[in-house]
């Protein structure tokens, strides 16, 4: 896979260790290269560079990977990995141990906002919760 463009996360020298506990939450993430200085790593098909760049930057919320979720399954793997040593916040989002911000979303989720008179409810859903829950997306929906 050639991706053409992809981030560049500024790492406290800690790339590689990075690199390997993504793989450890993502189970076909693959490292592509590594070098002293970065090390490139592919998640669901998208390539992300780690930078070892040292501590003058820290992760903020004005970015964050989003990761999209056909099942329960899936949100609770990777909510539960992420936040294991993270933080939880809210409307699916949550911390990785490093300070990376994630988004564990359904992908049914833009489905149950796209009809308008039942939007209001699935966003009330939404903004009560910090993991999702698809069951209760669902039932708002309805």
């Amino acid at each position: 896979m050639k991706n053409k463009i992809y981030p560049c996360l500024w790492c406290n020298n800690n790339a590689k260790e990075m690199a390997d506990y993504y793989q450890s939450i993502f189970s076909e993430a693959k490292i592509l290269g590594e070098t002293p200085l970065v090390v490139s790593i592919e998640i669901l098909g998208q390539k992300i560079m780690l930078l070892n760049g040292g501590d003058m930057y820290k992760p903020s919320e004005a970015f964050s990977l989003v990761v999209e979720c056909d099942t329960q399954e899936e949100i609770d793997h990777y909510w539960d990995s992420l936040t294991k040593e993270g933080q939880e916040s809210q409307c699916g989002w949550c911390k990785d141990k490093y300070g990376l911000s994630w988004q564990i979303v359904p992908s049914i989720l833009g489905s149950l906002m796209s009809d308008p008179a039942k939007a209001p409810k699935v966003m009330e859903v939404i903004m009560k919760t910090k993991k999702f829950s698809i069951e209760e997306l669902v039932s708002a929906s309805k």
